[in-house]
């Protein structure tokens, strides 16, 4: 079956917004997303192994460690071995990063205010489900 050039303009605009998205996010709110994804997943939680916190964000070993080393080092993440098992290292937010993750939640929430000016409830419910069935999709391919 060939895509129609509708079909086909959706995925050019869904590529290019998602091009477009990281970096206005992190202008505007200071932090990378990946970053950002890391620590709000570390907010819900109150410690994750390093392993299930790669599995949730979808990033690399490589990317995660480097990640978290940096988080580390600017105090907003705390690090430990699993004294049982060497290989498994718990991750969780510090205090201080913590308190950042809500502040960056301001800056996160009039970064979606902007992005959704100008639709309705609807609107955004109706999308909402056709990027929720477009991810179903996704995940079957």
């Amino acid at each position: 079956m060939n895509c129609s050039m509708e079909q086909e303009g959706i995925l050019y605009l869904l590529k290019k917004m998602g091009n477009e998205l990281s970096p206005k996010f992190e202008r505007c709110t200071g932090i990378g997303s990946s970053r950002y994804d890391l620590l709000y997943q570390l907010y819900n939680a109150d410690e994750l192994t390093q392993s299930g916190l790669q599995k949730a964000v979808h990033i690399d070993s490589a990317a995660i460690t480097r990640h978290l080393k940096q988080l580390e080092s600017e105090g907003m993440v705390s690090r430990r071995r699993n004294p049982e098992d060497q290989r498994v290292t718990f991750v969780k937010l510090t205090d201080s990063g913590r308190n950042v993750i809500v502040n960056f939640n301001k800056e996160r929430t009039e970064f979606i205010r902007q992005l959704l000016h100008g639709f309705s409830e609807d609107e955004m419910n109706v999308l909402t489900d056709m990027l929720n069935r477009m991810h179903l999709n996704l995940k079957d391919l």
